[in-house]
């Protein structure tokens, strides 16, 4: 069956590639992080330091979607 996606939050590091970005969870782990297609638009919000949420797929919890970022009046987008 489906396994639906494990929601969280993280601070971006840093983005070596385009369309790519690091992104520290709060358990100081770092992951690798991508906007999919249909949110293109966020690539213009996302900078370093930027807070955004994440969705990961529970088989593999090294890789993330940015689904939004947060504001600077801390509330997702």
């Amino acid at each position: 069956m489906f396994d639906p996606p494990i929601t969280t939050t993280g601070t971006v590091i840093d983005s070596p590639k385009e369309n790519i970005y690091q992104v520290a969870l709060p358990n100081g782990k770092i992951i690798v992080g991508h906007v999919a297609k249909a949110m293109i638009a966020l690539h213009e919000q996302i900078k370093p330091d930027s807070k955004v949420k994440l969705e990961l797929t529970p088989y593999d919890l090294s890789k993330g979607r940015i689904v939004a970022v947060e504001s600077d009046s801390d509330t997702i987008k």
